[in-house]
Protein backbone atom coordinates (compact mmCIF):
# COMPACT_ATOMS: atom_id res chain seq x y z
CA UNK A 1 0.00 0.00 0.00
CA UNK A 2 1.26 3.47 -0.94
CA UNK A 3 2.11 5.47 2.17
CA UNK A 4 1.02 9.07 2.62
CA UNK A 5 3.95 11.42 1.91
CA UNK A 6 5.51 13.34 4.77
CA UNK A 7 5.41 17.15 4.75
CA UNK A 8 9.05 17.38 3.67
CA UNK A 9 8.23 15.60 0.38
CA UNK A 10 6.35 18.47 -1.24
CA UNK A 11 5.84 22.23 -1.36
CA UNK A 12 3.34 23.75 1.06
CA UNK A 13 1.30 24.66 -2.03
CA UNK A 14 0.16 21.02 -2.21
CA UNK A 15 -0.74 20.61 1.48
CA UNK A 16 -4.43 21.26 0.89
CA UNK A 17 -4.67 18.75 -1.94
CA UNK A 18 -2.80 16.01 -0.10
CA UNK A 19 -4.91 16.63 3.00
CA UNK A 20 -8.07 15.85 1.00
CA UNK A 21 -6.94 12.28 0.29
CA UNK A 22 -8.53 9.95 2.84
CA UNK A 23 -6.64 7.25 4.66
CA UNK A 24 -6.80 3.84 3.03
CA UNK A 25 -5.71 1.94 -0.01
CA UNK A 26 -4.61 4.51 -2.58
CA UNK A 27 -5.73 2.49 -5.62
CA UNK A 28 -9.18 1.96 -4.09
CA UNK A 29 -9.38 5.69 -3.44
CA UNK A 30 -8.59 6.47 -7.09
CA UNK A 31 -11.13 3.91 -8.30
CA UNK A 32 -13.86 5.25 -5.99
CA UNK A 33 -13.10 8.79 -7.03
CA UNK A 34 -13.30 7.87 -10.69
CA UNK A 35 -16.73 6.32 -10.14
CA UNK A 36 -17.93 9.40 -8.25
CA UNK A 37 -16.74 11.82 -10.94
CA UNK A 38 -18.12 9.74 -13.79
CA UNK A 39 -21.45 9.32 -12.00
CA UNK A 40 -21.76 13.02 -11.26
CA UNK A 41 -20.84 14.26 -14.74
CA UNK A 42 -22.80 11.53 -16.53
CA UNK A 43 -26.02 12.75 -14.87
CA UNK A 44 -25.66 16.23 -16.32
CA UNK A 45 -27.28 17.40 -19.51
CA UNK A 46 -25.21 19.30 -22.05
CA UNK A 47 -26.96 22.50 -20.94
CA UNK A 48 -26.22 21.85 -17.25
CA UNK A 49 -22.58 21.12 -18.08
CA UNK A 50 -22.25 24.61 -19.54
CA UNK A 51 -23.28 26.26 -16.27
CA UNK A 52 -20.91 28.47 -14.30
CA UNK A 53 -21.47 29.35 -10.66
CA UNK A 54 -20.37 32.96 -11.27
CA UNK A 55 -19.36 35.16 -14.20
CA UNK A 56 -15.81 34.45 -15.31
CA UNK A 57 -15.71 31.02 -13.65
CA UNK A 58 -15.21 27.82 -15.58
CA UNK A 59 -18.13 25.81 -16.89
CA UNK A 60 -18.61 22.31 -15.53
CA UNK A 61 -17.19 20.98 -18.80
CA UNK A 62 -14.09 23.11 -18.31
CA UNK A 63 -13.74 21.91 -14.71
CA UNK A 64 -13.80 18.28 -15.82
CA UNK A 65 -11.31 18.99 -18.62
CA UNK A 66 -9.06 20.79 -16.12
CA UNK A 67 -9.13 17.80 -13.78
CA UNK A 68 -8.18 15.58 -16.72
CA UNK A 69 -5.43 17.84 -18.04
CA UNK A 70 -3.90 18.23 -14.60
CA UNK A 71 -3.91 14.49 -13.96
CA UNK A 72 -2.31 13.92 -17.36
CA UNK A 73 0.49 16.34 -16.47
CA UNK A 74 0.91 15.06 -12.92
CA UNK A 75 1.06 11.45 -14.10
CA UNK A 76 3.80 12.41 -16.54
CA UNK A 77 5.69 14.07 -13.71
CA UNK A 78 5.16 10.97 -11.57
CA UNK A 79 6.58 8.78 -14.33
CA UNK A 80 9.63 10.97 -14.86
CA UNK A 81 10.46 11.29 -11.17
CA UNK A 82 9.78 7.63 -10.34
CA UNK A 83 12.10 6.57 -13.16
CA UNK A 84 14.90 8.71 -11.72
CA UNK A 85 14.81 11.58 -14.19
CA UNK A 86 16.16 14.64 -12.37
CA UNK A 87 15.41 17.10 -15.16
CA UNK A 88 13.59 20.17 -13.84
CA UNK A 89 10.01 19.75 -15.01
CA UNK A 90 8.20 22.94 -16.01
CA UNK A 91 5.00 24.24 -14.51
CA UNK A 92 1.90 24.95 -16.56
CA UNK A 93 -0.71 27.68 -16.64
CA UNK A 94 -4.15 26.18 -16.16
CA UNK A 95 -5.84 29.33 -17.40
CA UNK A 96 -3.95 29.22 -20.70
CA UNK A 97 -5.00 25.59 -21.12
CA UNK A 98 -8.67 26.56 -20.74
CA UNK A 99 -8.38 29.76 -22.78
CA UNK A 100 -6.87 27.94 -25.75
CA UNK A 101 -9.49 25.24 -26.04
CA UNK A 102 -13.21 25.11 -26.55
CA UNK A 103 -14.22 22.42 -24.10
CA UNK A 104 -17.75 23.81 -24.06
CA UNK A 105 -18.04 22.62 -27.69
CA UNK A 106 -16.93 19.08 -26.82
CA UNK A 107 -19.63 16.53 -26.01
CA UNK A 108 -19.80 15.89 -22.28
CA UNK A 109 -19.66 12.15 -22.94
CA UNK A 110 -16.31 12.66 -24.71
CA UNK A 111 -14.94 14.67 -21.79
CA UNK A 112 -16.02 11.92 -19.39
CA UNK A 113 -14.35 9.29 -21.60
CA UNK A 114 -11.16 11.36 -21.69
CA UNK A 115 -11.12 11.59 -17.90
CA UNK A 116 -11.67 7.83 -17.62
CA UNK A 117 -8.86 7.11 -20.09
CA UNK A 118 -6.42 9.31 -18.19
CA UNK A 119 -7.43 7.85 -14.82
CA UNK A 120 -7.03 4.32 -16.18
CA UNK A 121 -3.58 5.25 -17.52
CA UNK A 122 -2.66 6.58 -14.07
CA UNK A 123 -3.88 3.36 -12.45
CA UNK A 124 -1.91 1.29 -14.99
CA UNK A 125 1.26 3.24 -14.17
CA UNK A 126 1.12 2.65 -10.42
CA UNK A 127 2.09 -1.05 -10.34
CA UNK A 128 5.19 -0.30 -12.41
CA UNK A 129 6.62 1.92 -9.70
CA UNK A 130 8.89 0.16 -7.24
CA UNK A 131 8.88 0.76 -3.50
CA UNK A 132 12.19 2.61 -3.81
CA UNK A 133 10.92 4.74 -6.69
CA UNK A 134 8.01 6.09 -4.64
CA UNK A 135 10.47 8.00 -2.46
CA UNK A 136 12.52 9.44 -5.31
CA UNK A 137 12.59 13.19 -5.60
CA UNK A 138 12.52 15.45 -8.60
CA UNK A 139 11.76 19.06 -9.32
CA UNK A 140 8.46 20.20 -10.77
CA UNK A 141 7.64 23.87 -11.23
CA UNK A 142 10.83 24.75 -9.31
CA UNK A 143 9.80 22.75 -6.20
CA UNK A 144 11.24 19.48 -4.93
CA UNK A 145 8.63 16.75 -4.75
CA UNK A 146 8.60 12.97 -4.29
CA UNK A 147 6.89 10.53 -6.59
CA UNK A 148 4.41 9.50 -3.89
CA UNK A 149 3.58 13.13 -3.15
CA UNK A 150 2.67 13.59 -6.80
CA UNK A 151 0.42 10.54 -6.61
CA UNK A 152 -1.38 12.09 -3.66
CA UNK A 153 -1.65 15.43 -5.45
CA UNK A 154 -3.42 13.65 -8.32
CA UNK A 155 -6.13 12.32 -6.02
CA UNK A 156 -6.30 15.47 -3.90
CA UNK A 157 -6.58 17.83 -6.86
CA UNK A 158 -9.47 15.84 -8.32
CA UNK A 159 -11.16 15.75 -4.91
CA UNK A 160 -10.70 19.51 -4.51
CA UNK A 161 -12.57 20.16 -7.75
CA UNK A 162 -15.20 17.54 -7.02
CA UNK A 163 -15.88 19.35 -3.73
CA UNK A 164 -16.17 22.69 -5.53
CA UNK A 165 -18.60 21.21 -8.05
CA UNK A 166 -20.76 19.78 -5.28
CA UNK A 167 -20.66 22.98 -3.19
CA UNK A 168 -20.93 25.70 -5.84
CA UNK A 169 -22.42 24.23 -8.99
CA UNK A 170 -25.00 21.70 -7.86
Amino acid sequence: MLQRPSHDEYSSYYTGYIGLVPEGDYVSILNSQEKALVSLFSQLTEEQALSRYAPGKWSLKEVLAHITDTERIMSYRLLRIARGDTTDLPGFDQDIFIANTSFDDVALTDLVKDFQAVRQATLALLPTITETAWTRFGTANTFAISARAIAYVIAGHAQHHLNIVEQKYL
